[in-house]
């Protein structure tokens, strides 16, 4: 479990006090399940819900280009330590006042890998209120640690 002392903010911290709605997608993914994640992003920007997420694989990414056009409040994991320089629209959001970017990690660690992922989607889990799973390969990362949680869990699609 990661401490709170652990890990590095920028943006505004209270966002964490919200209740919070995971997002977490395996990268290979069936075109039905990308429909049914868009469709879930677009309803999640209307009705102002805080999403927690890496956005780091495709739909994960598109399903952020979705929620990042709203003024819902997100969060984003980082799978590494703390870029840089940021993309014009997460720089604007950050302005806004609207998001918070956290990594367990320091800048130092510049390259995502298999355990600096499982790393975030344990702390996405961990600081969620509630998963919403676009889609997990049976036997990927994802589909092992929902076995674990005891957090209301949607699944948009899961095989197993």
């Amino acid at each position: 479990m990661t401490t709170m002392n652990d890990i590095k903010m920028l943006g505004i911290k209270s966002i964490l006090s919200l209740p919070k709605t995971g997002f977490l997608c395996s990268r290979e993914i069936s075109s039905t399940c990308v429909l049914r994640s868009y469709d879930w992003a677009i309803s999640q920007a209307k009705k102002n819900t805080c999403v927690i997420g890496g956005f780091h694989s495709r739909i994960e990414k598109d399903v952020l280009k979705f929620l990042i056009k709203g003024t819902q409040p997100l969060i984003i994991v980082l799978a590494r330590g703390f870029y840089r320089h940021w993309q014009p629209e997460i720089k604007a959001r950050l302005d806004k006042g609207n998001l918070l970017i956290i990594s367990p990690f320091d800048e130092s660690v510049t390259a995502v890998t298999p355990q600096t992922c499982l790393i975030r989607n344990k702390l996405i889990i961990e600081l969620a209120d509630r998963i919403v799973v676009g889609y997990a390969s049976p036997d990927g990362q994802i589909s092992k640690l929902l076995h674990d949680i005891e957090k209301p869990l949607e699944l948009l699609d899961y095989p197993g």
